[in-house]
């Protein structure tokens, strides 16, 4: 057996990392993934050859090169019993969350918030698919992927659009009220899943990024709080677009992502 260490500089939150797992998961000569997040290194056991494995990691664009390569003995893995448990939990705060921060953005007006509301879909997806694909065949995790990712990127387009027609009229201001107290509410969620998924793993992948808590779902959430302690300063719904735009723009780039899964 052989082990092969990977620099995945991209890789900062468990969303990258069951991207990374979702699409190895059609190698059959790979024995086991092991993830170190805060040091950015994923870990192949693996048999036979390495040049597809490697293909496949560059192709999610996140920064992936080949750093050691070393013959290993046999060793024994343990796998994670709850990962399904998991899974679940994880998925029902993301969609729930999806729910609320969509109706509250159209209820406040703001696109911060429901551009909020398609990264915890996007969230959603990711771990949807990785749930899927448990005891699932290659082919319908692709499928699942295709769908999700299209879907993803033409909501996100939707939100371009609307945010490029609203600059047309700023006066529109958002509730900052509703902005701020949703995105603490939505921090607190992103928070939590963190934590289950900290917890899950006492000596893997997970419990080593415990000191991590600037993921980006984090960041947007402190970007839209931003965004409405501004529009309430300079009564102007220009800081609610544009923490908008971003996010948008970043929620595409995960359906990109989603999308190469499906390859």
């Amino acid at each position: 057996m052989k082990k092969a260490i990977f620099e995945i500089s991209k890789m900062d939150c468990p969303s990258e990392e069951n991207l990374i797992k979702m699409k190895l998961d059609e190698f059959t000569n790979i024995k086991y993934l092991e993830f170190e997040i805060q040091k950015r290194k994923l870990i192949v056991f693996y048999e036979e050859e390495l040049d597809k494995i490697e293909q496949a990691v560059k192709n999610l664009n996140l920064g992936g090169s080949v750093l050691s390569i070393e013959e290993v003995e046999d060793v024994e893995f343990k796998e994670n019993v709850n990962q399904k448990k998991i899974l679940i939990t994880i998925l029902a705060i993301n969609f729930i969350f999806f729910i609320i921060e969509m109706i509250t953005g159209y209820v406040s007006k703001s696109m911060g918030l429901v551009a909020d509301s398609l990264d915890m879909l996007a969230d959603s997806f990711v771990y949807g698919i990785s749930l899927l694909a448990i005891g699932g065949t290659v082919l319908m995790k692709k499928k699942i992927a295709k769908i999700a990712g299209y879907f993803q990127i033409a909501l996100a387009l939707v939100g371009l659009i609307e945010v490029v027609r609203r600059f047309v009229d700023v006066n529109n201001v958002p509730d900052f009220n509703i902005m701020i107290s949703v995105s603490f509410l939505a921090l607190l969620a992103n928070g939590s899943c963190l934590y289950i998924l900290q917890k899950s793993k006492s000596n893997d992948a997970h419990m080593q990024a415990s000191m991590i808590f600037t993921s980006n779902d984090i960041i947007i959430n402190f970007g839209v709080i931003i965004a409405g302690v501004m529009v309430n300063w300079l009564n102007s719904s220009l800081p609610d677009l544009i923490i908008g735009m971003i996010v948008f723009i970043l929620v595409i780039q995960g359906a990109v992502r989603i999308l190469k899964i499906g390859k």
